[in-house]
């Protein structure tokens, strides 16, 4: 069974969903208060990151539907907080395409806990599909401190 809860953020309001006491994904829009305690900790350790008191999360991941998403997500949870790397940089740790990891990015059911806003392309941003596209990207990068990237 899913349970689903939100909070409001920066970005807009943030839905967690949580299966099996693992979170499956995140989402933009509202969903009601939640007393899950997966979700709890979610919403708190989002909070404190958006407040800039948190940079790595530690919650219970779903570790994604195939090997390569699970090799996906770790290459993105070892990106540090303010840092970034290139679709290419990726690709040549995973051994795929850039392409395939632009699509991975986009296919990321939980971003902003899994940092895909991390991720640029050789010469510019890149995309973003979270609600708000590169907009919310830039404000992720900014809140960071990986500003100096975009100039």
């Amino acid at each position: 069974m899913t349970v689903k809860g939100g909070m409001d953020s920066p970005l807009g309001p943030l839905t967690v969903a949580v299966a099996d006491g693992r979170i499956t994904s995140l989402d933009w829009g509202r969903a009601p208060v939640s007393d899950d305690p997966v979700i709890c900790e979610a919403c708190d350790q989002l909070a404190a990151f958006f407040d800039g008191d948190r940079q790595v999360f530690d919650l219970p991941l779903a570790s994604g539907d195939t090997e390569f998403q699970g090799r996906f997500y770790q290459v993105l949870l070892a990106i540090p907080y303010g840092e970034t790397r290139t679709y290419g940089e990726l690709a040549g740790d995973l051994n795929v395409s850039a392409q395939a990891i632009g699509q991975a990015c986009g296919a990321n059911r939980i971003p902003i806990i899994i940092p895909c806003h991390r991720v640029l392309a050789a010469n510019d941003l890149g995309g973003y599909s979270g609600r708000g596209g590169v907009e919310a990207k830039v404000a992720l990068l900014k809140l960071e401190g990986a500003a100096s990237l975009l100039i």
